[in-house]
């Protein structure tokens, strides 16, 4: 048995009044016959169908001239036009011609009347119109920006990306090369475990939905392959909150803070040190705080920050928002000590 497609309700025609504009015309319409009728000692049902019949030419000269994309001013003159003839109009449809002085009198004061109170309608009415114009503007314009800003964002992050990879690829062969010219013989194991390495990490470089979780694998994985390559000098460990695995995260961005870790910090020193990842959730404000900690060289007076923490920091604050943030402190009595802090998506 098959479904019936649903059918959608015709579309209003522009030049048809809103039910809304209906309504506000009807309102009018029943608080002028009310006072003319009490004025003019005349039944209430026949002032209100004349009146009734002005109003519905009036407010249907007012739509019809807005889907014609008139100007307001010609608009409103159309109003003031209509507004006469209509009230010549019910005058010939219901009465008898020729008609008693004071019924022609009543008719031209009615005809004042219709044009006194169709321009101050109509006037309110463009008002409203015109507010509504700016704020659906308003909208538009807001609803484009939000789109350029995350277009950009994204060229951000993608531009970003394309500077961390290479800049990550040849660390890696560097630390290789350095085996081989040492004619090491963990050079063949490393370069087997790097090959390995690289297979699970190139098709994540670029992972839009990439996840603590796999960030923190990689993370092991670089600091084993380290490892084996000075197994002497570098000691290590992963200790983070098992709740935060699946919060989304920047790919390679805390990897690029431990191969940091490993270039500046062991590296360069004599007795090597111990690298540190941790990471926790601060329960009442939400805060997600990861850091990397090592404890080797430290950092000269006359360092500063590179590109990659700097690529970190604008990606962190891509990612999260410009709460996001990335310390740098001096650890004692040497190492550094770097953190990021942000609020999850989910909880932004």
């Amino acid at each position: 048995m098959t479904t019936p497609p649903l059918r959608c309700p015709p579309a209003r025609h522009p030049a048809l009044p809103t039910l809304r504009q209906a309504l506000v015309a009807l309102l009018i319409t029943l608080q002028l016959s009310w006072v003319l009728s009490a004025l003019s000692s005349g039944p209430f049902l026949s002032v209100l169908l004349r009146i009734g019949f002005i109003g519905a030419l009036l407010l249907l000269t007012y739509t019809a001239s807005g889907a014609l994309r008139w100007r307001a001013l010609a608009r409103l003159l159309a109003v003031v036009l209509v507004a006469p003839v209509a009230t010549l109009a019910i005058f010939v449809l219901s009465e008898r011609i020729p008609a008693r002085r004071a019924l022609v009198l009543g008719y031209i004061m009615l005809a004042i009347l219709s044009v006194v109170v169709g321009t101050l309608a109509t006037l309110a009415a463009l008002r409203v119109e015109r507010r509504a114009n700016e704020r659906a503007a308003r909208l538009r314009e807001e609803r484009e920006r939000d789109t350029l800003e995350r277009e950009l964002t994204a060229a951000r992050l993608r531009l970003l990306q394309a500077q961390i990879e290479p800049h990550f690829l040849f660390n890696t062969l560097a630390n290789i090369a350095a085996l081989v010219e040492a004619k090491s013989d963990n050079a063949g194991p490393v370069l087997r475990h790097l090959i390995a390495y690289l297979k699970a990490a190139m098709p994540r470089l670029n992972d839009a939905d990439a996840t603590l979780e796999t960030e923190l694998q990689l993370v092991r994985a670089y600091l084993e392959l380290m490892h084996m390559r000075m197994p002497d000098r570098l000691r290590f460990s992963v200790r983070v909150a098992p709740e935060l695995n699946s919060l989304p995260f920047p790919a390679m961005a805390l990897l690029t803070l431990v191969e940091n870790a490993v270039r500046h910090g062991i590296d360069p020193s004599l007795e090597g040190g111990r690298i540190e990842v941790g990471g926790k959730a601060d329960a009442a404000s939400g805060r997600v705080s990861l850091w990397v900690g090592d404890s080797g060289q430290g950092m000269s007076e006359s360092a500063q920050p590179g590109t990659g923490l700097a690529n970190v920091r604008t990606r962190l604050q891509a990612f999260y928002g410009p709460g996001a943030r990335l310390d740098l402190h001096e650890e004692t009595p040497h190492g550094v000590h770097v953190e990021l802090t942000f609020t999850p998506r989910s909880a932004t």
